[in-house]
């Protein structure tokens, strides 16, 4: 009796047992609309979030978060540069590094690109060592040739470890035979797997000194590879070393070197959440038709009400708080479901894949054979948003409707 009149009839129609047990049905059913909607896009899009952080873990596996280099492919007096770069508060490690696109000959021939590393820097930024399959990071010493193959480059040249590769670097020199390309042997002494096509059948790794030799750069190097302590502001912290840094260089963050790769997993996020806020829209639907039924099974109330002095406004409150309501409880259940789902879908798919006797995702074809899953607060609160927006919004016209009633016409038949 202490609540507000709308509220008070509003919340009494909702929870009031109807003549017509239809538009119970009805509401119902926009309930469970809403909350599977917001359930299903709470999961799905938390489930494109971890498949987005695997993908750019693996991908930054290799390339690092930013890189500085020379102007013109080359980077002289790179020392004083490294410690000057480990030295701000932002950067956790730094490594030199040579690339160069060449031709490789095993069993077979294939084209990959060449990277020298610093076997004791590398990683510091770089996953480097969790990916080896086989042999180790230390088997790369100078002056012994040595080379560490992706997976798929090494099935590419037919080649195991062991085996010897000869590489061709672009350069050439002059003989009396005429002029012959720079050529060098190197035994393979290790594979890597990164999980990423790119990188597992096109890059091969060999020491930074081996690279200076078979490249002809003397002393220089081809960059300088940064990890740094927050990935996700690194086009600012990198915009800082450019600026701090003496000498000209050119300072690049990882979103600048894949950033069509991930401007199109974006777009996919984007696309889905349009096409599963559908489900909502649809819900939303379902609650205009129930207000519609229950503002023509309700005329005589209404009427009543408003010769009892209710004004046309208030009379307008009564439905938008039976619809918000329906709406409400719909968003509720929906987030709670969806947090749950999100939180153990790995367990789910698992449960539901022993019961079918299926894999969905095979270890043998996928790269990522799980379903990882990254619940986002802000995704959570965007996605309870667009619910109750839609709610409230579609209960304007039938709550409009019912203000509009005339108290003659609706009492004249009574």
């Amino acid at each position: 009796m202490y609540q507000p009149m709308p509220l008070f009839v509003g919340l009494r129609y909702l929870r009031a047992k109807r003549r017509n047990h239809f538009i119970s049905f009805i509401s119902l059913i926009s309930m469970a609309g809403i909350a599977l909607g917001v359930m299903t896009l709470i999961t799905v899009i938390s489930v494109m979030n971890g498949f987005e952080r695997e993908l750019r873990e693996r991908i930054l596996g290799m390339i690092s978060h930013a890189t500085i280099q020379g102007v013109d492919g080359r980077f002289p007096d790179w020392r004083q540069v490294v410690l000057d770069a480990r030295a701000h508060p932002r950067v956790l490690g730094a490594a030199p590094f040579i690339e160069q696109e060449t031709m490789l000959r095993g069993r077979r021939t294939g084209g990959a690109m060449i990277r020298g590393i610093d076997p004791a820097s590398e990683p510091e930024v770089a996953n480097i060592l969790e990916m080896m399959r086989h042999g180790q990071l230390e088997d790369l010493v100078p002056g012994q040739w040595q080379v560490i193959l992706g997976v798929g480059l090494a099935n590419r040249l037919a080649v195991r470890p062991g085996d010897s590769v000869t590489i061709f670097a672009p350069e050439i020199r002059a003989t009396p035979a005429g002029v012959v390309p720079q050529v060098r042997r190197f035994e393979v002494s290790g594979l890597f797997e990164a999980g990423v096509h790119e990188y597992d059948s096109a890059l091969a790794l060999i020491h930074l000194e081996d690279a200076q030799r078979l490249f002809r750069l003397a002393d220089d190097i081809g960059g300088i590879r940064l990890k740094l302590d927050d990935m996700m502001r690194a086009r600012w912290i990198a915009r800082e070393l450019s600026e701090e840094l003496p000498g000209f260089f050119q300072v690049r963050d990882w979103t600048q070197q894949h950033a069509n790769f991930f401007r199109a997993v974006q777009t996919e996020k984007t696309v889905m959440f349009i096409i599963l806020s559908l489900i909502i829209a649809v819900a939303a639907f379902n609650i205009i038709s129930t207000l519609v039924m229950v503002v023509t099974d309700k005329q005589a109330d209404i009427a009543i009400l408003k010769t009892m002095g209710l004004t046309p406004r208030r009379v307008m409150a009564v439905f938008m708080i039976q619809g918000s309501l329906i709406g409400v409880i719909g968003t509720v259940v929906g987030v709670i479901l969806g947090i749950l789902l999100a939180l153990n879908v790995e367990s789910v798919v698992g449960s539901v894949e022993y019961l079918l006797d299926i894999e969905f995702l095979s270890a043998e074809v996928y790269y990522i054979s799980d379903l990882p899953s990254d619940l986002r607060a802000s995704d959570v609160v965007r996605f309870a948003s667009l619910a109750l927006v839609l709610s409230l919004v579609s209960t304007i016209y039938p709550a409009w409707r019912a203000a509009r009633t005339e108290p003659v016409e609706a009492l004249r038949f009574e």
